[in-house]
C-alpha cells in the first residue's frame, strides 16, 4: 500500500465507525435491552435493505465464494445468491408479519409462544454454538485471508501479517470494540455505508480484472480454457468479456458458466435446486437470528417489506461482482494460486516430514526469488532444523495435483507406503489408462491400510494443487494499482465488512444469550444488566470464535464457503421444519417442536458419517432430513392435534400495514432471477 492508500484506509474505517456508533448514541445515556439489541425498533428501509446485505456479504463471500468460482463450481456457486433473492421476497410478506405480530426480540423467542419453553432453550443453544463457532469463526478466517494474502512478507510492530492466526486476532479484536458500544443501531447505520461501499468495491476489482483479461495473451488464457472448441485465434480477435465467455463456457462438468450442474457434482447437483438448496437459503434469510434481527428492528411492516425486497433486488447483482471475478482469478492467476498452495504444502511437510520434504522437487517448494516467500522460508529453516524425523505423518492429494505434480505424488505414495510397511518402490507404480487417477486410487487405499493399522499413532494431511480460498486476495494484489487510494477504499470496505458482518453476527448471538437465557433465568433482571450481559457474552464469543478461526484453512473443511453451509445443516432443515408446521398447522401439539429440533441433528450426523451414506451431498442431506421431519411432525399431528390452536402474543406498538410497492418489486425480483438463470443455465 502507498502513502495515500494507507490514508484512505485509515480515514474510511474510521468515519464509518464513528458514525456507526454517533448514530447509536442515546440521549439519556442509558441503552435499553430494546435499543441495545434491536435498534430501538426504528430502521428505515434503506438501513435494513443495506443492512441485510452488507451482513450477509463479507470476506467469506469474497474469499469463500470467489474460491468456489475459481475451483470447479464456476457460476453454479451463483445459486446461493439468486435463490436467496426469491427467498427474501418470500421472507418479507410471509414471515416478517409474522414476525412483527409477534413483538419478539429472537426467533428461539418465538418457538417458546408456539412450542414450549424446551424448543426455545435448544434452538437458542444449537443457534448460539453454530453462529459463534461456523459463521462467526468462518468470517474471521476469511478476513485474516484478504490480510495474509495481500501482505505476507510483511511484519509490523512484530507482527507477521502473513500468518493466519495474527490476521484472525486483528479481525476480532476490532469487531468486538465495535459491537461491545454500539449494539445493532451501530451496526446498522454502518452497514448502510459499508453496503454502498463493498459494490462500489466489487465493481472496481470486476472492472480491472476484465480489463486485464482483454490485454492478456492469447497464449497464457488457452492454458485455462474449459472450452475445446476455443482458439488462441479466436480469443486474439475477441473481447475481454468474449474471452471470458469462450473460456469457460465449455461442456459439463468443466464448464463453469453452467448454473445447472450433473447428479453427481459433490455440492450443488442439479437435484438440490429443487428441494436442497432451498432450506439453507429460507433458514438463512428467514429464521437465522443474525440476519433477521436486521428485520425485527423494522420501524413498521411496510419499512421492513421494502428494505428486504431492496435487499433481494441487491442480491441479483452480488454475483457478477463476486462470483464472475473467481472465474476470472482462476484464468488471469492460475499460476499465482498454485504457488500460494505450493508454499502451504511445504510448510505441512517441513514440519512433519523433514526427509521426505527434501526429496520433492522444486515445484513443491516456494519461490525464493520471490519476497513474498522470505517469512514462509525461514519458516520452513525452522521446520527443518527443529521437526522429529521420527514422526509419522501420511499425506493426500486428489486428482489435479496428481496431474500437476506426477513425480512428486508417487513420492508421497511411497512414502505412505513406507509407513504402511507394504511393498518396494518398485510395487507402487500404478498401472491404468488414467495415471493421475490411479495414483490416488493407490494412495487412498494405502491410508486407509496405515490407518487401519496403525491407528491414533499417525496423522494425514491433504495437499492441494491450488489455493483457491486465495483467489480474492489474490485478485486485490495483482489487479489494484498502489499509491493512487483506489486499493486503500476497496480494502477499507472489505476490512470494514467483515467487522461489519462480525459486529452483527456477535450481536446476535449476544442476544440469543441474553433474552433467551439469561434473561429466563433471571426474569427480574434490570434493563441496563440486560445490555452488560450481550456486552459480555459479546467479548466471550469473539475469543472463542478466535480459537477455532485459525484451524479453517485446513484442506478437509472443503473450502471455507461449504464449511459454513454444511455444518449450518445440523440445525436449519429441522427449524425450518417445525416454524413452517407451526404457522401453517394450527393444532400442530406443543411437542412437535422439540421432536423436531431433536430429530434433525440426529439424523444429518447419521447420513453425514455412516459409511453407506457419506457420499450424498450436504444439501441433498438437507432435503432428506427436512422431508422426514415433516412426516413424522405430520403423524404427530395426526394422532394427537390440539383441541384449541395456539394464540400467539401481539404487538401493538408497531404498524403492520403491508406496501403494495414493495409486492410489485417483489415479482420484478422473481421474473429476473428467473431470466438470469436462463442465460447461464
Amino acid at each position: 500500500m502507498g502513502i495515500l492508500d494507507v490514508i484512505v484506509f485509515v480515514g474510511f474505517v474510521i468515519a464509518v465507525i464513528s458514525i456507526g456508533l454517533y448514530k447509536s448514541r442515546e440521549e439519556d445515556d442509558v441503552k435499553d435491552a430494546q435499543d441495545y439489541f434491536l435498534a430501538g425498533r426504528g430502521l428505515t428501509w434503506y438501513l435494513v435493505g443495506f443492512s441485510l446485505i452488507a451482513a450477509n456479504i463479507s470476506t467469506e463471500q469474497f474469499v469463500g465464494m470467489t474460491g468456489k468460482a475459481a475451483d470447479w463450481l464456476g457460476m453454479a456457486i451463483a445459486s446461493y445468491e439468486w435463490m436467496a433473492a426469491v427467498t427474501l421476497v418470500v421472507t418479507a410478506f410471509v414471515f416478517l408479519p409474522v414476525f412483527l405480530k409477534s413483538g419478539i426480540y429472537t426467533i428461539p423467542e418465538f418457538l417458546e409462544y408456539r412450542y414450549n419453553a424446551f424448543a426455545r432453550t435448544v434452538m437458542a443453544i444449537s443457534t448460539m454454538i453454530i453462529l459463534v463457532g461456523v459463521p462467526t469463526a468462518s468470517v474471521i478466517f476469511s478476513g485474516a485471508k484478504v490480510i495474509t494474502g495481500n501482505f505476507q512478507g510483511m511484519v509490523v510492530a512484530g507482527l507477521d501479517l502473513g500468518n493466519i492466526t495474527v490476521g484472525c486476532w486483528i479481525i476480532g479484536i476490532l469487531a468486538a470494540v465495535y459491537v461491545f458500544a454500539g449494539g445493532l443501531k451501530a451496526c446498522a447505520w454502518a452497514d448502510l455505508i459499508q453496503g454502498s461501499a463493498l459494490i462500489v468495491g466489487g465493481v472496481i476489482i470486476a472492472w480491472f480484472a476484465m480489463s486485464l483479461m482483454g490485454n492478456t495473451a492469447p497464449e497464457e488464457l488457452i492454458q485455462t480454457a474449459r472450452n475445446d472448441q476455443v482458439t488462441v485465434e479466436s480469443l486474439e480477435s475477441a473481447g475481454p468479456i468474449q474471452r471470458f465467455w469462450d473460456l469457460n463456457k465449455g461442456d459439463l462438468p468443466e464448464g463453469k458458466l453452467h448454473m445447472v450442474r450433473p447428479t453427481d457434482d459433490p455440492e450443488i447437483p442439479w437435484t438440490a435446486l429443487l428441494v436442497g438448496l432451498w432450506i439453507p437459503n429460507f433458514f438463512y434469510w428467514g429464521l437465522n437470528q443474525y440476519i433477521t434481527q436486521r428485520t425485527l428492528g423494522s420501524r413498521s411492516l411496510a419499512e421492513g417489506q421494502k428494505g428486504v425486497v431492496f435487499a433481494a433486488f441487491l442480491k441479483l447483482i452480488i454475483p457478477f461482482i463476486v462470483v464472475i471475478p473467481g472465474i476470472l482469478a482462476f484464468n488471469l492467476f492460475n499460476s499465482e494460486l498454485r504457488n500460494d498452495a505450493s508454499g502451504r504444502n511445504a510448510l505441512l511437510i517441513s514440519a512433519n516430514s523433514p526427509d521426505l520434504y527434501q526429496t520433492l522437487d522444486s515445484s513443491m517448494k516456494p519461490d525464493p526469488a520471490s519476497d513474498r516467500n522470505t517469512l514462509i522460508l525461514e519458516a520452513i529453516e525452522k521446520n527443518l532444523a527443529e521437526a522429529d524425523p521420527g514422526s509419522k505423518m501420511l499425506y493426500a492429494f486428489d486428482e489435479e495435483f496428481a496431474e500437476m505434480h506426477p513425480e512428486n505424488s508417487l513420492t508421497l505414495l511411497q512414502h505412505n507406503q513406507s509407513i504402511a510397511g507394504s511393498g518396494s518402490s518398485a510395487e507402487t507404480i500404478p498401472d491404468g489408462d488414467d495415471p493421475a487417477m490411479a495414483l490416488v486410487i493407490a494412495n487412498d487405499t494405502t491410508i486407509q491400510a496405515a490407518t487401519e493399522q496403525l491407528g491414533d499413532s499417525i496423522g494425514t494431511e491433504t495437499l492441494i494443487a491450488h489455493d483457491y480460498d486465495n483467489a480474492f486476495p489474490t485478485l486485490i494484489r495483482e489487479l489494484l494499482p498502489i499509491g493512487v487510494g483506489i486499493k486503500g477504499f476497496v480494502l477499507a470496505a472489505i476490512f470494514g465488512a467483515v467487522v461489519s458482518s462480525l459486529a452483527s453476527m456477535l450481536n446476535s448471538a449476544s442476544t440469543i444469550a441474553t433474552m433467551d437465557i439469561f434473561y429466563k433465568l433471571k426474569p427480574n433482571a434490570s434493563q441496563s444488566q440486560l445490555v452488560m450481559v450481550g456486552r459480555i457474552c459479546t467479548i466471550v464469543f469473539v475469543l472463542i470464535a478466535l480459537l477455532i478461526a485459525p484451524f479453517l484453512g485446513h484442506p478437509s473443511f472443503g473450502g471455507i464457503f461449504t464449511f459454513i453451509q454444511e455444518f449450518q445443516g445440523f440445525i436449519s432443515p429441522g427449524i425450518l421444519a417445525i416454524f413452517i408446521f407451526g404457522v401453517l398447522f394450527h393444532k400442530a401439539p406443543r411437542s412437535v417442536g422439540t421432536i423436531g429440533l431433536l430429530l434433525n441433528p440426529v439424523l444429518y450426523g447419521a447420513l453425514k458419517w455412516m459409511p453407506a451414506t457419506a457420499d450424498i451431498t450436504f444439501l441433498n442431506r438437507m432435503a432428506i432430513c427436512f422431508g422426514t421431519v415433516l412426516t413424522v411432525l405430520a403423524l404427530v399431528t395426526l394422532i394427537r392435534p390440539m383441541k384449541e390452536p395456539v394464540t400467539l402474543p401481539v404487538n401493538e406498538q408497531i404498524d403492520l400495514t403491508g406496501s403494495k410497492g414493495a409486492k410489485f418489486f417483489g415479482g420484478l425480483v422473481i421474473v429476473l432471477m428467473l431470466a438470469l438463470y436462463i442465460v447461464f443455465y
